[in-house]
């Protein structure tokens, strides 16, 4: 067969182009834009973890100290981000990005304003109509895909920063906010934290998010935004619902020590604060470890990486059963902190490499609901069983559960990228 010089790479195989390569769309300006939108979502993501940090307060004043309707909340909060960035992503893919991210920290800003009031159907209104539904729902899914379009060689790098946006706020404000919590209680908390994140959202996006460039001209299915026959030898959407299964497993598993670890370790006799420091601690080495996560896929490849990450989370999730004293569990929670940072982006690079571009305003968003759902349900369920049995261990073993399925998926489509490759190469 020949192959032409103009033809895409078959779906699934990252394509190894040895002419001299066209003049890239990558400028000092794209890694500026990405740089303000990890900021951006470093800020919008802060909220939740107010509830989070706070949990056991929020439950014992508002729920006679039923753990499931704080952690209800931020699933909540997590689930709506999700669904409301399928809209969201139409919404900026036409009228842009800019005025998404404005209207979704206003958003934010009421939905911590009501959730402080206090009754439980405030908190759930507050968290997931306002914070997640056209709050969040603004920024995260919008964010993906315009930062996506300002890169052509090192994407996955760039994926791997801007998606470290919820852990750079998981790092940074749960010290902070269990101080607060302290001082102020969770109430004056949320709405101080609703008017910092306006006073900081609101000016870099009228300032910094601009149109991207325009991308080199795709193949002619891509630009009349056909899709693919197969993927991965599979019909496109088998392939991406695949994917997103996996993504909602292993979320699922994500979520339950982030929302969970400081209550866990006050069960255990540890202070708050020290929850806290190990809470950001676990989110930091997502963070920094991401960085290092995303130069790697830009070598391997969404699916391989994925594979990677997932592997090291379920290993470190397994930890949580059999480690109960702080040196510890700060070990395990670096080790989980390391182990889940590269999922998200390697997903997401993965539907970049696998679908045109002309599709990732729906695709993207659509992973990200349902890897949102997932770390909806996992923070719920991991207060249910806790208040079912009373202790921890049943919700964690669940969490691995869901992980090992997670890694049968991933190792699934792995495979057949490998079948693709090798048929490709005997062509």
């Amino acid at each position: 067969m020949t192959v032409l010089a103009s033809d895409p790479p078959p779906a699934g195989v990252r394509s190894i182009d040895t002419r001299e390569r066209p003049h890239s769309i990558e400028t000092r300006t794209s890694w500026v834009v990405a740089s303000v939108s990890l900021v951006l979502l470093g800020m919008s993501f802060g909220g939740p973890w107010i509830t989070a940090v706070g949990l056991k307060e929020i439950a014992n004043d508002i729920s006679g100290g039923a753990r499931q309707v704080p952690s209800l909340a931020v699933s909540l909060a997590l689930f709506g981000s999700g669904a409301g960035g399928i809209l969201m992503g139409r919404l900026a893919n036409s009228y842009g990005v800019r005025w998404t991210v404005i209207a979704g920290s206003l958003m934010i800003a009421l939905g911590l304003a009501i959730s402080s009031l206090g009754a439980p159907w405030q908190l759930y209104v507050g968290h997931g109509l306002f914070m997640g539904l056209i709050g969040n729902a603004g920024l995260n899914a919008p964010l993906f895909v315009y930062v996506s379009r300002w890169f052509d060689r090192r994407r996955g790098s760039a994926l791997a920063l801007i998606s470290s946006g919820g852990y750079l706020a998981g790092f940074v404000w749960p010290t902070i906010f269990e101080r607060s919590i302290a001082f102020v209680g969770w109430r004056w908390t949320m709405i101080g934290f609703a008017i910092l994140q306006l006073v900081v959202i609101v000016p870099l996006a009228i300032a910094f998010l601009r149109p991207p460039p325009e991308l080199p001209q795709e193949s002619a299915a891509h630009a009349n935004g056909g899709a693919r026959p197969k993927v991965l030898g599979w019909p496109p959407n088998l392939t991406f619902g695949l994917l997103t299964l996996a993504s909602f497993l292993c979320c699922v598993t994500m979520s339950m020590p982030q929302q969970h670890l400081v209550a866990f370790c006050s069960d255990l006799g540890i202070s708050p604060t020290v929850g806290a420091a190990m809470l950001s601690l676990l989110l930091g080495m997502g963070f920094f470890s991401r960085q290092a996560w995303g130069w790697l896929s830009d070598r391997l490849g969404g699916l391989l990486t994925a594979m990677l990450s997932s592997l090291m989370q379920c290993a470190a999730m397994s930890g949580f059963l059999f480690t109960q004293d702080p040196v510890g569990l700060f070990t395990v929670a670096t080790a989980f902190g390391i182990g889940f940072s590269a999922l998200i982006p390697a997903y997401v690079l993965t539907i970049r490499d696998l679908y045109p571009m002309s599709e990732a305003h729906w695709r993207v968003p659509t992973l990200l609901l349902f890897s949102g759902s997932g770390m909806a349900a996992g923070g719920w369920l991991a207060g249910y069983l806790y208040d079912i049995y009373g202790y921890y261990t049943p919700a964690f073993a669940t969490g691995v559960a869901f992980n090992v399925a997670n890694i049968a998926i991933l190792f699934m489509l792995l495979m057949r990228q490998r079948m693709t490759m090798t048929v490709v190469t005997a062509r």
